[in-house]
């Protein structure tokens, strides 16, 4: 692992994100009725029949989509699920001590960003959510990050406010450090030791004022161009998934995560241990330049 040591290529990919990075420090991003969570046009929906409908899989993860009846969970693996929305599906909350007591809320609670436990049917040939279990808590924090104007985020809106003014020239960063994740041929398992590492790049970046987390993955030169593609922007999600769940990151100081294939290996991919440098994560922590130092 390379831990807190700038790579040479990070002014490359920061080049590469500069249109994307605006649109990312977004709190939430809008949700209008014509974004489609699935990459296909949504036909029209007809409510099917919980009870009698067969059971499907229990999905744990995070709400990255939403698109009027359906979200988008990402598990923490880095995989991304559809699941669709009914009349009769229950979203219930935990609250109380060690989450005792629940109370049942609506739809529009489900922001993105938010940990969630779906409960699912297979009906009309997609899943659809009976159950959405979250925490009081987890709410309240993604209530928060969405508005941007309650006082436990008061500061940091003010600093990310002050961010987007400064964003015209993405080279207005300042690379704090940069800690590579390694991976083995083909997966997107974290190990213990990476997991280790990850908590303590968001402890160090934690420390310091108005820090960002530019995550990019990559791949060896092993299988198609294409399959390589998905894997390294598959180990880019799973690394910000863990993150944010168990590093405590909040998704508001994430910039959007890149996968990058096999291009701009660490080392030669002509032998076994140039490869397994190059199948990586670098998690790069960032600061603008204009408020370094505040």
């Amino acid at each position: 692992m390379n831990r807190f040591s700038p790579t040479q290529t990070t002014t490359a990919l920061l080049g590469m994100i500069a249109i994307a990075a605006p649109a990312s420090l977004s709190a939430q991003p809008d949700t209008r009725e014509d974004i489609i969570v699935s990459g296909q046009q949504e036909a029209p929906y007809a409510e099917p029949d919980l009870a009698s409908a067969p059971a499907g899989p229990e999905i744990e993860g995070i709400i990255s989509a939403r698109s009027d009846n359906r979200l988008q969970v990402t598990t923490d693996d880095g995989a991304n699920t559809v699941v669709a929305l009914s009349d009769a599906t229950i979203i219930k909350a935990s609250k109380g001590f060690l989450g005792l007591g629940r109370e049942t809320l609506a739809a529009d609670s489900l922001l993105n960003g938010l940990p969630v436990s779906v409960e699912t049917v297979q009906a009309g040939g997609e899943l659809v959510a009976s159950q959405i279990s979250l925490r009081n808590s987890d709410l309240k924090t993604a209530s928060m990050i969405r508005s941007g104007t309650a006082q436990g985020f008061a500061e940091q809106t003010a600093a990310t406010e002050a961010l987007r003014g400064r964003m015209g020239d993405i080279d207005q960063y300042n690379v704090k450090g940069t800690t590579n994740v390694n991976f083995d041929t083909g997966k997107a398992v974290l190990s213990e030791r990476g997991k280790a590492d990850l908590c303590a790049t968001a402890q160090a970046a934690e420390s310091m004022d108005n820090a960002l987390l530019l995550v990019v993955g990559y791949t060896d030169s092993t299988g198609s161009d294409d399959l390589n593609q998905q894997l390294s922007e598959k180990r880019a999600g799973r690394v910000v998934n863990y993150i944010q769940q168990y590093c405590g990151w909040k998704p508001y100081r994430m910039l959007t995560p890149t996968g990058m294939a096999k291009a701009d290996p660490l080392a030669s991919n002509d032998t076994p241990q140039g490869k397994a440098q190059n199948r990586r994560v670098a998690v790069n922590i960032l600061v603008s330049k204009g408020l370094d130092g505040l």
